[in-house]
């Protein structure tokens, strides 16, 4: 999935995320404690705790998640984490995040354990939608991740390489069917994986002119 046409991209995509940076980046996980966080009730889900600087999601069976209990912004924001499967062969950080008055889920390695993407756009999952790609994820190795959401699109990006960045004016966001949607309005996720999550922060981002929708 790296080459010179997706490097090209993330450049074009950087440079004015900075520009548009209403703030700085703020911290929802330190690392220290697990506060302003809290276990996502799945059936039968694992265990959370703070290991070695991290969230760790356990094994559940098959959904260990963990959702943020502080207020969140609705729109126009960018987030960035790191996140590592421990173990196991499918999603092991997927984020649920606001998208207006609805919700979507960025999927990291679904459907087998390297299928990222978007849920759902128009009804269709990112196993389906053109969101869709492939990216391999070695257990034990730490990923950056980075997820910018504004009315026109929605730019997904792992190790600053692009991943997804379509367009969403006029068309339907939604959640996937099923527990996924215990992850809303913010919410981490795995799937039959240890999953590790740590650096949460996120920035507000400028409303483009004439754009009158609140954070």
């Amino acid at each position: 999935m790296r080459g010179a046409p997706y490097t090209l991209i993330a450049a074009l995509l950087c440079a004015p995320l900075a520009a548009q940076a209403q703030g700085e980046w703020k911290t929802l996980f330190d690392g220290k404690s697990l506060e302003g966080w809290k276990e996502t009730q799945f059936a039968r889900h694992g265990e959370v705790k703070l290991e070695n600087g991290a969230m760790l999601l356990g094994l559940g069976q098959p959904l260990t998640g963990v959702n943020l209990s502080t207020p969140f912004p609705k729109m126009n924001y960018e987030i960035r984490f790191e996140a590592m499967r421990v173990r196991g062969g499918d999603f092991f950080a997927s984020l649920t995040v606001p998208v207006g008055e609805s919700f979507a889920t960025f999927v990291t390695g679904g459907w087998g354990g390297d299928i990222v993407g978007l849920s759902s756009i128009n009804g269709w999952d990112a196993s389906d939608n053109e969101t869709r790609s492939y990216f391999t994820f070695e257990n034990g190795q730490w990923y950056t991740f980075r997820l910018q959401v504004t009315p026109e699109r929605i730019v997904g990006m792992i190790d600053d390489q692009v991943v997804f960045n379509p367009g969403i004016a006029g068309r339907t966001i939604s959640m996937r069917p099923g527990e996924i949607k215990l992850s809303t309005p913010f919410g981490f996720a795995s799937y039959n994986s240890v999953g590790a999550v740590r650096k949460v922060e996120y920035r507000l981002l400028r409303p483009p002119s004439g754009d009158r929708s609140k954070d």
